[in-house]
């Protein structure tokens, strides 16, 4: 388990640069390290788990812009993104 957030970080960039390119993929992955520092101020955990991570990924679409609206829904209230996420996979 990843205990740095450079660490983190490596571990990530293989789903990032999948889903976002390699270009695009370390803007995603910078932003990824904002999320963790605005994580700790929001809920006090060092880093989100997995599944917001995964969440955000699936609103996306793809796009810069689309984790930035993804990141800052997180950042508000996870709930709402976990709910945002399934809706988007057709989930009951």
């Amino acid at each position: 388990m990843a205990v740095g957030r450079a660490e983190r970080r490596k571990e990530r960039q293989p789903r990032i640069v999948a889903v976002f390119g390699n270009d695009e993929g370390q803007l995603a992955l910078d932003l990824l390290d904002i999320v963790e520092l605005a994580w700790h101020d929001c809920y006090g955990e060092v880093t989100p788990p997995p599944s917001v991570i995964e969440d955000m990924l699936a609103l996306s679409d793809g796009t810069i812009g689309g984790l930035i609206q993804a990141a800052l829904l997180a950042l508000t209230d996870r709930r709402d993104l976990s709910v945002a996420a399934e809706d988007r996979r057709g989930r009951p």
